[in-house]
């Protein structure tokens, strides 16, 4: 393990200051690194920034049974990956205009390709502009390729600040399959009034044969080929103690105890005619309803030792058509499975029933340790547990985590140590049962700045 951390850790270079009509605000620190960011005018209220993420991962995974990777059975793997590898570049370009972009990729492994070439995996993740229409929060009206949207603050996380390892990403409900890695082209309206923050959107989907799969109606719910639809999404939070950022659409995952934060929300994803599926010589169409309920507490316990507890706890409620059940595994270090009769396609790797019409319920909790048991550096343990009854499963089935952060400087650079537990499945005569459960341990080195 220790020449793993030691593989993991990264020297960054002394960073230089340069002085213009433009003024870039970048010095030498031996503490936490300061933005990279342009002044505008004077006072530095007109600005454009810029950051940059990096998640490597080093991961053993048991495979799911039946699994093959590159044609040959593969019991373990023991793989080498990028997470996400990000840039964001936002601004407040005027009084009252912002604008952000985000690029980069996400899931780079041995096996990743994108019709049959490695080299096309980066894209544009964000680009919208947004006009602010009160003096303050209240009010700001936005549109373009955009992350902001309803349902849950995990279905538009600040992937930089998360607690746990990754996102729980059964909460972006739709990745991949209508939108573009949960974004969508949408406009929208958010803000905060008062102790309540916002936010309306109107979306228009991307067809579901643009994410490389043909639609086929069958005798389980899917995407539709036709009657394309519009979406409409809400999100409303009520915050009890002090207010989140609202400079970008995305949510903090953690504080670190620097802010003290309980919040109550409610949020809900609406699609006509979404789905469909056969019914004898018949296709019939059906509705997406997503919603849930959720709580979120971020608070420091003791400021002398910077001691703080991160806890979220959500309810969630999918309807995405009849018996719908999806597969998914991240960034999943396999490509195939044997004796595919008995395993449900995309079931292989780490892939376990992600995603489904039933009922989800997702909790973490972190603790942030006195920072002078490592020096200048804290450790922040986390568990967490997410429990599903799909309706095509018929039984609930659990996913658990527990892991470990070292922040050597918050979250600007960070190792992650977690253990993932997950239920596999296989499918005898139409019915799905579940098998042996199988675990992942996975280290992560990020970057962010």
């Amino acid at each position: 393990m220790k020449n793993i951390l030691k593989l993991l850790v990264l020297i960054i270079g002394p960073l230089w200051a340069q002085k213009d009509s433009i003024q870039v605000i970048i010095k030498p620190t031996m503490g936490s690194a300061k933005p990279i960011k342009f002044n505008l005018n004077e006072d530095g209220s007109l600005y454009f920034q810029t950051t940059f993420l990096n998640q490597t991962w080093l991961r053993f995974n048991e495979s799911n049974p039946g699994t093959t990777v590159n044609g040959e059975k593969s019991d373990q793997t023991l793989d080498i990956g990028l997470r996400r590898t990000r840039i964001q570049m936002f601004g407040q370009i005027t009084s009252r205009s912002f604008i952000y972009f985000q690029f980069g990729m996400n899931n780079f492994n041995f096996l990743s390709q994108n019709a049959g070439n490695r080299k096309l995996g980066a894209f544009f993740h964000d680009a919208l502009c947004e006009y602010r229409l009160s003096t303050g929060n209240e009010l700001k009206i936005g549109g373009g390729l955009t992350i902001a949207n309803g349902l849950s603050r995990f279905s538009q996380p600040s992937i930089g600040t998360i607690m746990t390892l990754d996102v729980p990403v059964f909460a972006q409900a739709t990745v991949d399959q209508t939108d573009e890695f949960s974004r969508k082209l949408s406009i929208y309206a958010r803000g905060q009034v008062g102790k309540f923050d916002y936010r309306f959107s109107y979306s228009d989907p991307f067809v579901y044969r643009t994410s490389g799969i043909t639609p086929t109606a069958g005798v389980n719910a899917s995407f539709a080929g036709k009657k394309h639809s519009k979406q409409y999404q809400t999100y409303i939070m009520y915050q009890f103690l002090e207010h989140e950022a609202h400079t970008t659409p995305y949510m903090t995952g953690t504080y670190l105890g620097k802010k003290r934060i309980f919040n109550i929300a409610a949020g809900a994803i609406y699609q006509p005619k979404a789905m469909w599926h056969t019914s004898g010589q018949d296709t019939t169409y059906q509705q997406m309803l997503l919603l849930a309920v959720e709580s979120f507490l971020d608070i420091p316990l003791n400021k002398d030792k910077e001691t703080a507890l991160s806890a979220y706890a959500g309810f969630f409620r999918y309807d995405f058509g009849k018996n719908y059940l999806r597969y998914n595994g991240i960034m999943n270090p396999a490509d195939g499975s044997i004796n595919k009769g008995n395993f449900a396609s995309n079931s292989q790797g780490n892939a376990y029933p992600m995603m489904g019409s039933g009922n989800v319920f997702y909790s973490q909790l972190g603790y942030l340790m006195p920072k002078q048991w490592l020096s200048q550096t804290q450790l922040m343990a986390f568990g967490s547990v997410l429990a599903t009854h799909y309706d095509r499963i018929g039984k609930a089935a659990a996913v658990y985590e527990l892991g470990m952060n070292w922040l050597i400087k918050g979250h600007q650079s960070k190792i992650s140590l977690t253990w993932q537990n997950r239920p596999t499945f296989r499918q005898e005569n139409g019915l799905i049962k579940s098998d042996i459960r199988s675990s992942c341990l996975i280290a992560q080195y990020q970057i962010f700045i």
